[in-house]
């Protein structure tokens, strides 16, 4: 049998200007995080749920593993020389 690796949404932790949760959601949907950071202000002040929908996810979603983020950083090192 084949298994694809789940992909997983995990809060960033080097990408991250509060919680690592744009980053974490950029890096999973595989677009820049200031985009994210954007659409998410947005969201706040046109009256939507953002603020409280960013505590939430803040809380429920789960910070990256060290060893997710070794393993990618020593992946764009390699792909960079």
């Amino acid at each position: 049998m084949n298994f694809k690796a789940s992909k997983r949404l995990y809060r960033s932790r080097k990408d991250r200007q509060i919680a690592g949760v744009c980053g974490g959601v950029g890096d999973y949907l595989g677009i820049d995080a200031t985009i994210v950071r954007l659409l998410w202000v947005i969201l706040s002040i046109a009256g939507g749920p953002g603020l409280l929908l960013y505590l939430i996810m803040a809380v429920v979603v789960p910070e990256e593993p060290e060893h997710i983020q070794a393993t990618a950083e020593k992946s764009k090192r390699e792909t960079t020389m």
